[in-house]
């Protein structure tokens, strides 16, 4: 069997999804492959268009609107996936999403209602804050899934 190159390899899992710079570069290296060959070949993916962090980023930012998840999960998941800070909130300001609006249709499918007790309540934000929405966003949410 024989071994592919760095750049098959990398083209291989291009084709299937997209990958950020680091994590491609991470995939290649533990394959063995050398640190200055595999440099160059993401500079060369990326002068190609076949690698792109930013457009990796939209995808991603996009997929997990579409999850219902807030911004702060989405900001940590593309931080462990080696994008810079800058990058993330560009792409989080430039989606459009209305979070407030995610967050109460994330509680409208999973509650019937805001609860009966303060115990309740604090499930439903701790919740909220679980899927990456901030407090004030968790506290329009209650009041915009379900008005008094």
């Amino acid at each position: 069997m024989s071994q592919r190159t760095p750049y098959e390899e990398a083209i291989a899992l291009l084709a299937r999804r997209e990958y950020t710079r680091s994590e491609l570069e991470e995939r290649l290296l533990r394959h063995e492959h050398v640190p200055e060959e595999v440099s160059a070949l993401l500079d060369r993916l990326a002068e190609d268009n076949l690698q792109s962090d930013a457009r990796f980023v939209e995808h991603f930012v996009r997929s997990r609107v579409a999850r219902l998840q807030g911004p702060r999960k989405i900001s940590a998941e593309l931080n462990n996936r080696g994008i810079e800070r800058e990058m993330i909130a560009q792409a989080l300001e430039e989606s459009d999403a209305d979070w407030t609006a995610l967050a109460a249709e994330a509680l409208a499918r999973r509650f019937d209602g805001p609860g009966d007790d303060m115990k309740a309540r604090a499930k439903r934000q701790r919740f909220l804050a679980s899927r990456g929405f901030d407090g004030q966003q968790c506290s329009s949410a209650m009041r915009l899934a379900w008005p008094s």
